[in-house]
């Protein structure tokens, strides 16, 4: 499957309500020059994760009309067999991604749960999270972070944030590092939260990430607004 087949399933799927009226998803836009860009790196023998078939998880997983919180990364996990299309999540064998453990940790000390027993974030997005990277793909390998950052999906997923912040009301925007802050001018601060912290990378987490207590903070905004909270 190329990543324009891809694109072309999602949007015809209901999961795409909403998400498909925006012009960076039509013919020719945005969307659909980053899906071309990465069939030409396929083409040209990189290997690009996630498939293609998990590109537009994110998206599908949560429906424009169901977001509540947007958590933002950069990119997927490069190496081999960590990224499924949701920031941060990862399903597969120990160990887990050193940028999720700390995410993990966390999430124990803010709520005092036990950490869970893997590292698939799929229940969040279910229930209204938006875990979205700012680029959809990225070559897979060591030292190949990064590498699709200008491949166009900057266009669409600065599109994306800012639908959210335009049409939803009471979203939470949480931003871990500087690349996610400085998306905070797509996102109107009058009618949502915005928690921004270092990133959870171990080069930065005990920069400000532990002890930051994101996820606790939402909860205790959406109650402020009559929102239900998230089952992290």
């Amino acid at each position: 499957m190329s990543c324009r087949t891809a694109l072309a399933a999602f949007l015809a799927s209901d999961a795409a309500k909403g998400w498909r009226d925006l012009p960076v998803f039509a013919e020719g836009a945005a969307a659909m020059r980053a899906c071309a860009a990465i069939d030409a790196e396929r083409r040209d023998g990189h290997v690009v994760a996630p498939a293609p078939a998990r590109i537009f998880a994110a998206l599908a997983l949560t429906p424009l009309d169901d977001v509540r919180v947007v958590i933002l990364g950069q990119d997927p996990y490069p190496t081999p067999g960590h990224a499924n299309g949701l920031a941060f999540s990862y399903v597969g064998p120990p160990p887990l991604p050193r940028s999720l453990v700390n995410i993990q940790r966390e999430r124990s000390d803010d709520l005092g749960l036990a950490p869970p027993a893997d590292g698939d974030l799929t229940r969040w997005a279910q229930q209204g999270v938006l875990l979205l990277n700012t680029a959809l793909t990225v070559r897979e390998g060591a030292s190949k972070a990064g590498s699709h950052l200008r491949l166009g999906w900057g266009a669409l997923t600065d599109a994306i944030i800012a639908a959210v912040s335009r049409e939803r009301s009471d979203v939470v925007f949480i931003l871990w590092g500087k690349p996610a802050q400085a998306k905070r001018t797509l996102i109107d601060e009058v009618r949502h939260l915005v928690i921004a912290s270092a990133h959870p990378s171990p080069l930065s987490a005990r920069r400000g990430f532990f002890g930051s207590r994101p996820f606790s903070r939402a909860n205790a905004w959406l109650a402020t607004r009559g929102e239900r909270g998230i089952d992290w």
